[in-house]
């Protein structure tokens, strides 16, 4: 399956909040469609899926990207949620996103492949590039660059900056200085949840 392009509000009002998706909110506090208010008692794959989704419509990654996360993660020390957390906010596009360059993470992606962003002073057009620690990610030296990114910077998609970033908003150059925190990650998500989702398939 491939990266959602439809319609974010009827994702949200399934699964919650996705500050990486959109930042609209919608007014309907039950989901989507004609049994959307009926009360049904969840399974617990349901309960288990919904999680998976969660990670895959706010990074805006496919199926088949999700589960080489998952085998990444399990292949790596350490508690593989967390792991598979620490992949997924190191992509180029998410960090371009937290460090407030877009408004959300298919803007961030569009930031990327439009070639309006430099790692170590090199262009990378690659949205799933995994940023590493001391790299230095900054705006292209063009107008329209600099206009795309200051626009975006008025109206950020998260206030907060993560601990592991730092972003300097005149000279519009970050860096990289870490591996997130579990704390600092904004999506409501049980990780742990999604790799017992995967554990039957892999």
């Amino acid at each position: 399956m491939s990266r959602y392009r439809g319609p974010r509000l009827r994702v949200t009002r399934r699964l919650g909040e996705l500050p990486g998706l959109t930042r609209k909110s919608t007014r309907k506090a039950y989901p989507p469609g004609q049994h959307g208010q009926a009360r049904r008692k969840r399974s617990e794959y349901a309960v288990r899926l919904e999680e998976k989704q969660k990670l895959r419509y706010n990074y805006c990654i496919s199926e088949k990207q999700l589960l080489r996360y998952v085998k990444a993660a399990r292949g790596s020390k350490g508690s593989t949620g967390q792991v598979l957390l620490e992949l997924l906010e190191m992509r180029l596009d998410n960090t371009v996103f937290r460090m407030g360059m877009a408004p959300t993470i298919p803007g961030a992606r569009q930031l990327v492949t439009h070639g309006h962003i430099l790692v170590n002073g090199r262009r990378v057009n690659i949205p799933s590039y995994q940023c590493q620690i001391e790299d230095v990610i900054a705006v292209r030296d063009r107008e329209r660059s600099r206009n795309l990114v200051e626009s975006n910077l008025q109206y950020p998609g998260l206030a907060n900056l993560p601990s592991h970033l730092e972003f300097d908003k005149d000279k519009l150059v970050g860096k990289v200085n870490g591996v997130i925190e579990r704390d600092w990650v904004a999506l409501n998500v049980n990780e742990l949840l999604v790799i017992e989702y995967y554990s039957r398939k892999l």
